[in-house]
């Protein structure tokens, strides 16, 4: 079996410490992940993995107390795939006993090591399973003051090295016909000189190069393009930070077809520039009335 190129993060954790959350931070990543996959499976299961077409390289499987068999077994385990090649993480998420309880309050849960009794016992019946794990992990994150994006980022940043920037959504629009739905940002380009009056642009659109030009070189366009760009150099690194996966911005004007078309455009090539993963929509560019 040949793992050369196989990179596996085995993800374990005290119940409500985040492990729900923290696997789909990977999923996110395109890791493939699985839960509680039985022992005995996992060298089989990395394996036929490698044999895909194409390959699953990047594999993050889930552990949980209640498969003690697999707990006790998984220093054997990581070890043989480490010797076969494969780049083994296990990242453990721990957690202070009483926001633990707190979490489980709060979602009216019951602890699945203590269905019947108390969290606490459930708790403290979990962590003497997961010693060896917790020994065993080269990554550990407490998670006691962290919601649920900062776990995704810290996931994500201990395991790519870099946080996950945001992706970014233009939608240009008419406000004739309705402001767009669950935007994050939104901005008006009525101020700005209206191609519509112009006889030779007034039939086409912001995406043409005279178009474009008449909106986004004017004096006021090219200010407020630069203020636009100081302003997302700014916010979508926090946006990132959060480990927020889209942000979308509105860019609109009266009718949707020239003036927050061609903004949304230059905007978009901006973005682009910097390396950031960009859409764009158009949604009023074909109406004409």
């Amino acid at each position: 079996m040949s793992n050369h190129q196989s990179h596996l993060v085995f993800v374990a954790g005290l119940s409500g410490s985040g492990k729900t959350t923290a696997m789909a931070a990977l999923e996110d990543q395109g890791f493939y992940c699985i839960d509680n996959l039985p022992a005995q499976l996992v060298a089989q299961f990395v394996h036929l993995c490698s044999q895909a077409s194409p390959p699953v390289e990047k594999i993050a499987l889930a552990v949980d107390a209640r498969e003690e068999r697999f707990i006790r077994s998984l220093p054997e385990v990581a070890g043989q795939l480490q010797n076969s090649g494969a780049s083994v993480e296990v990242i453990f998420l721990d957690c202070a006993d009483e926001v633990l309880e707190k979490r489980y309050r709060e979602t009216r849960r019951v602890h699945p090591l203590s269905p019947e009794g108390s969290v606490s016992q459930g708790v403290a019946k979990e962590r003497k399973l997961l010693v060896a794990v917790s020994a065993l992990a080269n990554r550990r994150l407490d998670t006691t003051l962290m919601n649920v994006h900062e776990l995704k980022s810290a996931i994500v940043a201990g395991v790519t090295g870099q946080i996950r920037r945001t992706v970014v959504n233009l939608v240009s629009f008419g406000f004739r016909y309705g402001t767009p739905q669950s935007v994050e940002l939104l901005f008006d380009m009525r101020f700005l000189p209206n191609p519509y009056f112009e006889e030779e642009l007034s039939a086409r659109s912001g995406r043409e190069t005279e178009v474009a030009d008449f909106v986004v070189k004017s004096e006021r366009g090219e200010e407020f393009l630069g203020r636009l760009k100081s302003f997302l150099d700014y916010v979508l690194p926090l946006y990132d930070q959060e480990g927020k996966a889209y942000v979308t911005i509105g860019v609109g004007c009266t009718g949707g077809r020239h003036r927050s078309v061609a903004m949304a455009e230059a905007l978009a090539a901006d973005l682009e520039d910097a390396g950031r993963e960009i859409s764009v929509t158009h949604r009023d560019i074909e109406r004409l009335s």
